[in-house]
């Protein structure tokens, strides 16, 4: 695979960091001097110390046979200029970084595909883990809509219960849906159905499509928040509160 990288930042050295460790081919565009020569120095790829928004500098990435163009510079026009130019190539793969939201609509409407700012994204992230401890994992569908990985504790009103007893007591609001179990002493996920019981330390990936609300995390168990002086651990990093 062929990608051209524009920027040399935050977001797009570790970019190139992941496609160079992958053995693709790469070239990187750069308008900062010292960064162009970092990424240089580092990593086997073409770099080209130039403005992206110009057509000729695509033109000198190869952009007439590369398969993808990610834009990640710290300016949403930048990027919504230069995916503009990559489409006059036919570039079958634009991606960019948008960080404001209120561009999201013009991103779509040019025809490019979006990733928010990671930097709100962790943000949000690390706010998830601090309000909602019990909730492991998450990914947001659309609007409010969710999917999030939850564990059981032993004094939640869902543990000893079957999925048809939870059914019967409406536990579960018509749009939560429990998709998978992982149990610690199986070696894979359980697939659920009505006579599956869930049992305290179960983790449990939960889909909901009104998000994962305190009332619904209140069903597995959940404690809302934390006290002062307590911490929370996520990945190797620990949060203090």
């Amino acid at each position: 695979m062929y990608t051209i990288i524009v920027g040399a930042g935050d977001i797009g050295t570790p970019l190139i960091d992941i496609v160079t460790r992958s053995g693709h081919d790469a070239v990187v565009i750069e308008r900062d001097q010292d960064k162009a020569d970092a990424v240089a120095a580092a990593y086997d790829c073409m770099v080209l110390n130039a403005d992206a928004t110009i057509k000729e500098t695509l033109v000198d990435a190869g952009a007439e046979r590369a398969d993808a163009l990610v834009s990640t510079t710290d300016q949403d026009a930048t990027n919504i200029m230069v995916c503009l130019l990559a489409q006059e190539f036919a570039i079958p793969s634009i991606l960019s970084v948008v960080h404001n939201p209120e561009h999201m609509g013009v991103f779509r409407q040019i025809g490019v595909n979006t990733m928010e700012n990671p930097q709100h994204l962790l943000a949000e992230y690390l706010y998830r883990g601090v309000s909602r401890p019990a909730i492991v994992d998450y990914m947001r569908i659309g609007g409010d809509a969710e999917v999030f990985e939850i564990g059981v504790t032993a004094d939640a009103p869902i543990a000893g219960k079957t999925l048809d007893e939870a059914g019967r007591e409406d536990l579960l609001p018509e749009d939560a849906l429990i998709v998978a179990i992982e149990r610690a002493d199986l070696d894979r996920p359980l697939t659920p159905r009505g006579n599956i019981r869930i049992e305290a330390g179960d983790l449990l990936t939960v889909y909901s499509g009104f998000g994962a609300t305190k009332e619904l995390t209140d069903v597995f168990g959940h404690v809302e928040g934390l006290e002062p002086g307590e911490a929370i651990t996520m990945g190797n990093e620990q949060i203090d509160t």
